[in-house]
């Protein structure tokens, strides 16, 4: 230690008022300063030719009990004039000590503390008011020590630190010398050892924790090595584990985090070696119980299958949690995956499906298992039955589990039903486990471990139960989404379409992926694929809903962005605002809130050859151009469906005639066995031959990437190629938006009803035109655009700047207005309205005349 930091330590320990460091002033009878050290000077800036002769009160003030204090930028660190202490009280202050305000020579002000001291013959009293006059005033008489109050303040708060580690700290100090012998320790040294210091004094640390060791790898094993190299290197160890037994809990093994550091006096000598250990036994039995339930949900329910389970959760938890461990299920759960009865289950009958001990006469061998065995279930796992009074038969008959001694029996509970029983058994010879996991002289269970076993056996009973409901739920959800995906897709004049679908593998059953082709207004086509997380009957159904919704919001003429908005708002939906619940509870057996979806919806115009898409989550979809090239557009992703509060944002390209749009899930182009990257380049390498048929690219695509036709994910696969419509199939007209204008749009409609040879729809299309743009004119705003597609119907649309929709009503029979709209929807098979940045669209759809054939 150099020399100034010795300095430095040596005053930490005399105190800011000592008068070998302190501000001293000697006054004489009448408080005039006779004497003024060089500590004064340096506190208030006077010196002393200035300082002696003049009075105390020129320097020194008491603090006025009310009124302003000096501002915060004059007062000293750790000055809180809020204290207590910061103002004069009734007595005299805390200690002998005075808080004063002083003024420094610069002018500023500063709060100290002064403690007065009479000078032997003086006329100054310990404690005497300062200013007092009496014989001898003019000779000194006490002498006034003054020190800064935030300086006094730090001093304090580390004698009382110091207090604490000594007392109150719950960490153990101790103090061993050179020879590890200890000579001090704190009060929480005291309680771990059970002892005062006084009677062991003076021992070695390896006598106070005989067969003690240090666990953390790297480092020595005992005591004795590990402090001779923090004494040796005076290099400091931290947060080394020690495990041992302590004197004052004889009978159990503790771990302590321990930390070691040399300890030196002011002029660097090494007197010892300095021991903080804090107890950390019952975070490490936390921490291990978390251990086991971690691997308990990474080994039980690998599989959907009841005897897997029980047999899972029986090996998982031998020998960590217990010595023993029987699994008991109910023999209709066994046999056929029947619900159990939800009444008193003491009557239940028991097969023994799973059984695991380290010791085998701690279990009952009397009742082996054959789970290889042929035969049913029943044959394969003998029946078991407890006497009354037995802690399995108590359990059975209350529901609940029950401590006897070292067996504990959980019932493994779903709701209301019980599906079996979990026996934990520990060896009840007494001995001192090194497991904090089994702990004690009898190997009991304590309260932790109880709750850790019923957490053990509540995931079992949901894995148990899950395996129960996998067979039906399974068949039902086959059947469900059979129903829900599109059985067959109508030819578009837009697209020429081919899709696949292969469901998951039998083992891990249905899913929720799905797709849709859907007509839209103006020849246009909302191509959609989609995937629910999750897979049975929960994924099925909420697939079923969202398919729906996309074609109940892609009628309504919404842009991509804005039907994943509409769709992301239904599926976030709080539960107790949704139909079909009622107190935020579903009236099915299932809950209604889906765990994660997304979706990708595009919409293809022949007539612009412009694509719109956006995705939620939902993989991008994959462009082939004419020539074969292939790009996977950088689509923005958005957020899956429900997380809503996130935007979701539009991409449009153009495609040439002859592109071909693929929209897939994660299914088809994600494996165990390789990445998403590859899975995407060997989807593209299958597509990129222009001159195959769409439903040869859908059989390559599968034989390619489901090599097997088994997936443990759905798979949906789309493809879509783009077609145009000719130009002599679409007639458009820009017309200002004026009276006259509803007349010249009847005879353009007319006209080139009559090159299409249509004239048997010339009258119902010129009532709809001259409504229409009548409409348009009256509330909508120039200039008007009317389009005439002839497709495979009829389809006729006039486009405004306005943005204001027309509502179909029935007019009164005084109305002398309102039954335009009312007539055109009884001329035509479909209408309604598209929104377009620049305003707003409204269609109709007629038939076309039945071909004759001559």
């Amino acid at each position: 230690m150099s020399a100034t930091r010795a300095a430095d330590a040596a005053d930490d320990f005399r105190g800011p008022l000592d008068i070998a460091r302190a501000a001293t002033v000697v006054l004489d009878g009448r408080d005039t300063v006779v004497g003024w050290s060089p500590a004064a000077t340096e506190l208030l800036g006077f010196g002393a030719h200035e300082a002696v002769g003049r009075p105390l009160s020129a320097f020194l003030s008491p603090l006025p009990a009310e009124g302003p204090l000096p501002a915060a930028s004059d007062r000293p660190a750790g000055a809180d004039p809020a204290h207590p202490s910061a103002r004069p009280g009734p007595g005299p202050p805390s200690g002998g000590n005075e808080i004063r305000l002083a003024r420094h020579r610069d002018g500023h002000e500063l709060l100290v503390a002064t403690t007065v001291c009479p000078l032997a013959g003086g006329t100054g009293g310990a404690g005497g008011t300062v200013g007092a006059a009496g014989p001898g005033a003019d000779s000194p008489g006490r002498v006034l020590v003054a020190a800064e109050l935030g300086a006094l303040r730090q001093w304090e708060s580390r004698l009382a630190l110091l207090q604490g580690l000594a007392t109150q700290s719950p960490v153990g100090l101790a103090i061993y010398d050179t020879d590890l012998r200890l000579t001090w320790s704190n009060t929480a040294y005291e309680r771990e050892i059970g002892k005062p210091l006084a009677e062991y004094r003076g021992m070695r640390a390896d006598e106070l924790y005989s067969g003690g060791t240090f666990v953390t790898p790297g480092y020595p094993k005992t005591l004795d090595a590990v402090m001779h190299h923090v004494i040796d290197t005076g290099e400091p160890i931290l947060d080394l584990h020690f495990q041992g037994i302590p004197p004052s809990d004889p009978g159990t093994v503790h771990l302590w985090s321990c930390s070691y550091y040399r300890l030196q006096d002011a002029n660097g000598h090494v007197f010892g070696v300095c021991e903080d250990a804090f107890d950390i036994s019952d975070r490490q039995r936390a921490q291990q119980r978390l251990a086991l339930l971690v691997e308990v949900g990474r080994r039980i329910g690998t599989v959907l299958d009841v005897v897997t389970t029980a047999e899972e959760i029986a090996e998982v938890t031998v020998p960590e949690f217990a010595a023993a461990v029987r699994v008991d299920v109910a023999r209709v759960t066994v046999l056929s995956g029947e619900l159990p009865a939800t009444g008193s289950s003491a009557a239940m009958d028991l097969l023994r499906v799973g059984e695991h001990s380290v010791d085998p006469a701690a279990a009952d061998a009397a009742e082996p298992l054959y789970p290889g065995a042929p035969g049913s279930p029943a044959d394969r796992y003998p029946p078991v039955s407890y006497p009354p009074g037995s802690p399995q038969d108590r359990s059975l008959a209350s529901g609940g589990l029950v401590l006897d001694d070292n067996i504990l029996v959980v019932p493994l509970r779903v709701g209301g039903s019980v599906l079996g029983l979990v026996t934990f058994v520990r060896s009840p010879r007494p001995e001192v486990s090194d497991r904090p996991l089994s702990r004690g002289p009898a190997n009991t269970f304590d309260n932790g471990e109880v709750a850790l076993a019923d957490e053990l056996a509540a995931r079992a009973a949901v894995c148990i139960d899950n395996a129960r409901r996998f067979t039906r739920e399974r068949s039902a959800s086959l059947a469900l989404q059979r129903q829900l995906l599109p059985h067959h897709v109508p030819p578009q004049s837009a697209v020429e379409i081919a899709y696949r679908y292969l469901p998951s593998d039998d083992v891990t059953g249905v899913g929720g992926d799905w797709f849709d082709v859907i007509p839209l207004s103006g020849t246009r086509v909302g191509l959609v694929v989609g995937d629910v997380v999750g897979h049975g009957l929960q994924a099925a159904a909420t697939m079923g809903r969202l398919r729906t919704s996309v074609r109940a919001f892609a009628q309504l003429d919404m842009a991509p962005d804005e039907l994943l908005t509409r769709l992301d708002d239904l599926v976030g939906q709080p539960l107790d605002e949704r139909p079909g619940t009622r107190d935020g509870t579903a009236f099915d057996a299932y809950d209604e809130l889906t765990t994660g979806a997304t979706c990708l919806y595009a919409v293809y115009d022949p007539v612009s050859r412009r694509c719109v898409m956006a995705r939620a989550g939902h993989l991008p979809p994959a462009v082939v151009h004419p020539d074969g090239r292939v790009t996977f557009p950088d689509l923005p992703a958005g957020p899956p469906l429900g997380l809503g509060g996130l935007p979701f944002e539009s991409m449009e390209i153009e495609l040439p005639v002859g592109s071909l749009l693929a929209l897939f899930t994660d299914g088809l182009v994600e494996a165990r066995d390789h990445d998403i990257d590859q899975g995407l380049n060997a989807l593209g390498r299958v597509l990129g031959d222009p001159a195959a048929s769409l439903e040869e690219l859908c059989d390559r695509a599968v034989s390619e990437l489901v090599p097997d036709a088994t997936t443990a994910d759905d798979t949906a696969l789309l493809l879509a190629r783009t077609r145009q419509l000719d130009a002599g199939r679409v007639a458009e007209w820009e017309l200002p938006a004026e009276a006259m204008t509803v007349g010249r749009a009847r005879e353009l409609a007319t006209r080139q009803l009559d090159v299409w040879g249509l004239e048997e729809l010339s009258f119902a299309t010129e009532l709809v035109v001259s409504e229409l743009v009548t409409n348009a004119v009256r509330y909508g705003g120039g200039p008007l655009r009317l389009r005439l597609i002839r497709d495979r119907t009829l389809l006729c649309e006039v486009a405004d700047t306005g943005h204001t929709s027309p509502h179909l009503r029935h007019s009164a029979e005084d109305d002398e207005g309102g039954r335009g709209l009312f007539i055109v929807a009884q001329l035509v098979q479909r209408w309604g309205t598209r929104y377009t940045p620049a305003g707003k669209t409204i269609w109709t759809e007629q038939a076309l005349p039945p071909v004759e054939f001559g």
